[in-house]
């Protein structure tokens, strides 16, 4: 084990940099990890241009990680050196009332690794044994590193409700919108419409299973999705969370239903129509990271092959490219952008 690791430092997206620091140690209940495969994910990117509400400058990275054991402290010792691992970041006080009732996604203290604190995005580093999971037997890195980014929409799925027989409206086809389209679609959902102002993204989502693909930008949207889904829509899953999204948001949804707010907003006043809200019974809902429940589906739902990695994964950078990894990120086309680690 080398003295020295490196790890990426964030400064902004355009000061990304490899710096070394001292090997960590992992203290009692934790786990010290070698990282195999992290993702760069959209609240990375946001972060590294100042717009996340929640993450400071400088920062560094890594919440969507993969890796080995390399080592264990006292009370970790259910994990052996050479185990393939997830992280589910979200570091709980697990005294306050949401953490007792088991919602410690919304824990009063949250703090999320790799966000808060320094992250995976690294050679090695340390993180409490009961943040990890076991990988499945047969599910590659590439696969595993999914794990995170799609544990996210299968609790936004079930934040909704039951879809079974109902119709859906995903708002933005990112990483996170073609996710909510697979989890929509294995939870029950009848139709699916999925939007963005690209047409490549709309033509990944009708190849990942949508029954229609619509300019987010078109005049008639709202025409356009009531067409394609037989009427006003049952739940919509705003995973954009800008005012033009939430408008249209409200104008898809129908009477009685839902909006569920899967993307991050950029802070401030986000205007909403109200009277609708008020006069059509509209129920609008927040959602936050998973628990460990929704880590278990989604771990289950890519192990059954109901997400295509190959049209989800776009691309790859070694640790030192990292910088590169994350101008990728910010380039629309792309999907999900993957930093690999190789053994020191």
């Amino acid at each position: 084990m080398t003295e020295q690791i490196r790890r990426v430092l964030v400064r902004s997206l355009d000061d990304i940099t490899l710096e070394e620091v001292s090997a960590p140690v992992p203290g009692d209940d934790e786990l010290l990890v070698r990282t195999t495969v992290v993702g760069v994910c959209g609240s990375d990117t946001h972060a590294a241009a100042g717009h996340h509400p929640f993450i400071d400058l400088p920062y560094r990275p890594g919440h969507e990680a993969v890796g080995v054991v390399a080592g264990a402290g006292k009370g970790a010792e259910d994990f052996a050196p050479g185990d393939r691992v997830i992280i589910e970041p979200n570091l709980y006080c697990g005294r306050c009332p949401q953490c007792r009732s088991g919602r410690y996604n919304i824990c009063q203290e949250l703090k999320v690794f790799g966000c808060q604190t320094p992250g995976a995005m690294t050679d090695l580093f340390t993180i409490p044994a009961d943040r990890v999971h076991r990988v499945p037997e047969g599910m590659t890195d590439i696969e595993a590193a999914l794990v995170e980014p799609l544990a996210t929409p299968v609790h936004a799925v079930a934040k909704a409700g039951d879809l079974t027989g109902r119709t859906v409206a995903v708002l933005g086809a990112g990483p996170i919108g073609l996710l909510v389209l697979a989890a929509a679609r294995h939870a029950g959902a009848a139709k699916i419409a999925v939007t963005d102002l690209l047409p490549g993204k709309r033509d990944r989502a009708l190849r990942l299973g949508a029954d229609a693909a619509l300019p987010a930008d078109a005049t008639d949207l709202v025409e356009q999705a009531h067409t394609a889904l037989g009427g006003p829509v049952d739940v919509v899953f705003d995973c954009v969370a800008r005012e033009q999204s939430m408008a249209q948001a409200t104008d898809l949804v129908a009477k009685g239903g839902t909006i569920i707010v899967v993307g991050v907003g950029a802070g401030g006043t986000t205007p909403v129509r109200l009277d609708l809200v008020q006069d059509r019974e509209i129920r609008i809902e927040g959602t936050l990271m998973y628990t460990g429940d929704d880590y278990r589906t989604a771990m289950s739902l890519i192990a059954s092959g109901a997400v295509d990695t190959a049209e989800i994964v776009t691309a790859t950078y070694p640790l030192e490219d990292a910088a590169k990894a994350f101008a990728a990120s910010v380039d629309p086309e792309q999907v999900k952008v993957l930093v690999t680690v190789d053994a020191p």
